[in-house]
């Protein structure tokens, strides 16, 4: 039996389960203006995941690397989930 499938579908409901409190917390801390970091992240892991032979290293990079680059949408959602009162604001950050 392969199993890969099933190791990627895993791998990727943690990675996107990890990305949501770092994309919280990077907004909480800097705010919108860290998106540059998770693009240069994404865009470098997406690349690396072009030259990696085995194809379940490849995948679960790849799903880092396209995460990393949707969190950039979803600190902009935080924003305004921030500004609605739905998360804290953080006092010692002005915008």
């Amino acid at each position: 039996m392969y199993f890969e499938g099933i190791i990627i579908a895993v791998a990727t409901f943690f990675i996107i389960g990890t990305f949501h409190p770092i994309v919280i917390r990077a907004e909480y801390h800097w705010g919108v203006k860290c998106w540059p970091y998770f693009a240069v992240v994404g865009v470098a892991l997406l690349a690396v995941s072009l030259f990696v032979k085995n194809m379940l290293l490849a995948a679960i990079i790849g799903v880092i690397g396209c995460s990393a680059l949707w969190s950039i949408l979803e600190l902009f959602q935080q924003r305004e989930r921030v500004r609605k009162g739905w998360f804290p604001k953080n006092p010692k950050r002005e915008e």
